[in-house]
């Protein structure tokens, strides 16, 4: 299977289980690998039949502006929705990670892998 990734994607996003750590925006480090939808911009060279990378990370960067969720889980959650269901991929695998949340910690964080089904419950051929 066909993949795009984009890598170390740095947002800004309010996040958090505790009030104070809504009040302000974090950084966040998101990674993502993209399953292609088709071969087709491999032979074709022509962006209408690729998975547009630009398009996905505005699209991220507009969710996390204005989302309710509190647990980077829910938040993984959604934005692995996003793509899977706006952008057609056939599956995501995702990591979201606070920077430097605690004084010991570097990185913390969620990842997830969800795959898109159809409407009676299976993955799409």
């Amino acid at each position: 299977m066909d993949k795009i990734f984009i890598a170390d994607l740095k947002l800004h996003t309010r996040i958090g289980v505790y009030a104070w750590e809504r009040q302000v925006a974090q950084t966040i480090l998101l990674n993502l690998e993209i399953g292609l939808p088709s071969e087709r911009p491999c032979h074709s060279d022509d962006l209408a039949d690729a998975l547009d990378y630009a398009a996905v990370v505005r699209r991220l960067k507009t969710l996390l502006q204005d989302h309710p969720y509190h647990l980077l889980e829910r938040l993984a959650e959604a934005l692995a929705q996003l793509v899977l269901e706006e952008f057609g991929a056939p599956w995501v695998k995702l990591s979201v990670a606070k920077l430097a949340p605690l004084p010991e910690v570097r990185q913390l964080g969620v990842s997830i892998e969800r795959t898109r089904q159809l409407p009676d419950g299976t993955p799409p051929p």
